[in-house]
């Protein structure tokens, strides 16, 4: 039987333990914030909020880069030698990750490279989504597990509600952003992953906790979503009763398995704190 192992990247923000306790190993991306460059996950999401409050900028992001990845694949396929790697990339929209895990792999065999088109939560569901389906049928064929994985890249669902516009204006990534103008800062867009690409959709007016109820009955409502598992993102500075209160929307909605997960630095850089995400996979 072919040993599978499931890689990602660090944009992912996987549920804390996950990869320890699953066949998945993550690469991190990079964060440069005051000249120097920090691997995603071991600069604190606390300290880039310090940094804008103190100097008004933002930090950037970089992809993983060609030698990294190269390294990163060599290195499990020394250690477990005859294995499979599928690898499950950050959208190739947003960043040029994905292009660089496919340039290291050129001379690498058996690697499966596998475009999300997602990122954070969205990205997560679909790594989770292999994971569970490595778990019930263990004998698996890596070639039936990236057919898989690819027919439910397109039914991934993410959208989320930053707590502020002033780390989307400054960081640039959201396509459409600039529609919303200076002028309508109270405004809070709803950010949607559309053909792999960061879109604002919607715009909502309100308290934070009036938007993250507006945004989930909203989501539910428009996607047939798979009820037994759910992931909410949220930013440092959320406001604990909006997550209790969306929790207990979930539930009400059916949902069965409900994860939080915590906005790394590569979404938290982007949307700054206090913001809430939903992510999923549409049923047929």
């Amino acid at each position: 039987m072919t040993k599978i192992i499931l890689t990602t990247e660090s944009g992912a923000d996987l549920p804390q333990g996950v990869a320890e306790q699953h066949p998945i190993q993550v690469v991190p991306m990079h964060v440069i914030m005051d000249g120097k460059d920090y691997l995603d996950g071991s600069l604190p999401v606390e300290d880039i909020y310090e940094f804008y409050n103190q100097t008004k900028n933002i930090p950037s992001t970089t992809a993983t880069n060609i030698h990294e990845y190269e390294q990163f694949f060599k290195d499990i396929q020394a250690k477990n030698p005859g294995c499979v790697i599928v690898h499950i990339g950050y959208t190739s929209k947003a960043s040029s990750s994905f292009q660089n895990a496919v340039i290291a792999t050129e001379e690498l065999e058996d690697i499966f490279l596998i475009d999300a088109l997602n990122v954070t939560g969205g990205l997560a569901a679909i790594v989770m989504y292999a994971v569970n389906l490595l778990e019930k049928e263990t004998t698996i064929e890596p070639e039936e597990l990236v057919e898989k994985i690819e027919y439910i890249v397109p039914k991934s669902r993410l959208a989320f509600v930053p707590g502020s516009l002033e780390f989307l204006k400054a960081g640039g990534r959201v396509s459409n952003i600039a529609y919303l103008g200076g002028a309508l800062l109270k405004i809070k867009p709803c950010i949607e992953l559309k053909d792999g690409k960061l879109v604002s959709t919607k715009k909502y007016r309100g308290k934070m906790s009036v938007v993250t109820e507006k945004l989930i009955l909203e989501y539910f409502n428009q996607y047939n979503l798979d009820k037994e598992q759910l992931y909410l993102i949220y930013s440092i500075g959320l406001d604990e009763t909006i997550k209790e209160n969306v929790t207990d929307i979930a539930k009400e909605n059916g949902f069965k398995n409900i994860t939080w997960i915590q906005a790394g630095a590569m979404i938290s850089t982007h949307a700054g704190p206090g913001g809430l995400g939903v992510a999923g996979i549409e049923r047929e």
